[in-house]
């Protein structure tokens, strides 16, 4: 495995395999790499010839009072994550590299953020589609690799591969979860003992909701209300959102009907955490995806 820094020296070598013929796979990630990660790389590795991973904590896409200076980093460990995966490439670079000046030209995402993360995060997935659409251009991929526990994230890739016609394909990949059913998420690693014990009902809950819609539930008024108490009964965690929508447009429905994310984020003292379930509604029965 070769660890690159320089985004010209990337260039180089994507330059050369796109000229041999090699089909490349890309899995951008910020780093502190857990099974989720590992799962994506699987995935690329028996799909490509060439596989790339980056990691990259970018300043962008973190608020004012978010926790871009304690985001959980550890190179060591995803260099040795990243060879026992077989990656051929590792791009580390860092901040200065990415931006090397004030870019003069801002990206702003215009659909699918009213609603779930992007609602309380505002300017977040701006700083997803600048960083995103620098690494395509870097990377030159043809295939690009995104868990599903983001499923907002995937939707606004999907947009802006759509909307800018970049040549890629975007493949997302299912959840890897803890035996009890909790998200894999670098930020776990911030929760106490107790909050620990308590994040599991997140994906629980979820899977209350989703019960609630293959009994024949229609309303999604009602379907969040159920997911909230859920919550408040099991956890002390202060609820960010519960929202039942449409996928992947992510816009409010009166009727569940069709492809539906239902998708919760909660704080915990240090820490935000997010789960979904994307579930398609055929005849009458609801499949989770």
């Amino acid at each position: 495995m070769e660890i690159v820094r320089s985004v010209a020296n990337l260039q180089q070598y994507t330059c050369e395999f796109r000229e041999k013929g090699c089909k490349i796979g890309f899995v951008p990630t910020m780093g502190f790499l857990h099974e989720g990660h590992q799962r994506l790389m699987q995935q690329a590795r028996a799909e490509n010839d060439i596989v790339i991973a980056s990691i990259f904590v970018n300043p962008l896409q973190f608020g004012a009072n978010e926790d871009y200076e304690t985001y959980p980093r550890n190179e060591n460990q995803d260099v040795s994550v990243s060879k026992s995966e077989k990656v051929d490439i590792l791009f580390i670079p860092t901040v200065a590299e990415m931006y090397p000046e004030e870019p003069s030209i801002t990206m702003q995402v215009t659909k699918r953020t009213e609603a779930l993360c992007g609602k309380s995060r505002p300017g977040h997935f701006d700083g997803v589609v600048t960083v995103l659409s620098k690494l395509f251009h870097i990377v030159n991929p043809h295939n690009v690799y995104f868990g599903k526990k983001d499923a907002q994230q995937v939707a606004v890739v999907d947009a802006l591969v759509k909307d800018l016609n970049f040549p890629v394909t975007i493949v997302p990949v299912d959840t890897v979860r803890e035996n009890d059913g909790l998200a894999k998420s670098s930020r776990n690693v911030n929760l106490t003992k107790e909050e620990r014990e308590e994040a599991k009902f997140l994906y629980k809950a979820l899977r209350v909701g989703h019960q609630s819609i293959i009994d024949g539930e229609k309303n999604p008024i009602t379907i969040v209300k159920e997911v909230k108490a859920f919550i408040k009964q099991h956890t002390r965690g202060k609820i960010d959102y519960v929202e039942l929508l449409d996928y992947p447009e992510l816009t409010s429905i009166d009727e569940i009907s069709g492809q539906v994310i239902l998708a919760v984020a909660v704080f915990f003292d240090k820490v935000r955490l997010i789960d979904n379930m994307i579930i398609q509604l055929d005849n009458n029965s609801g499949m989770e995806l």
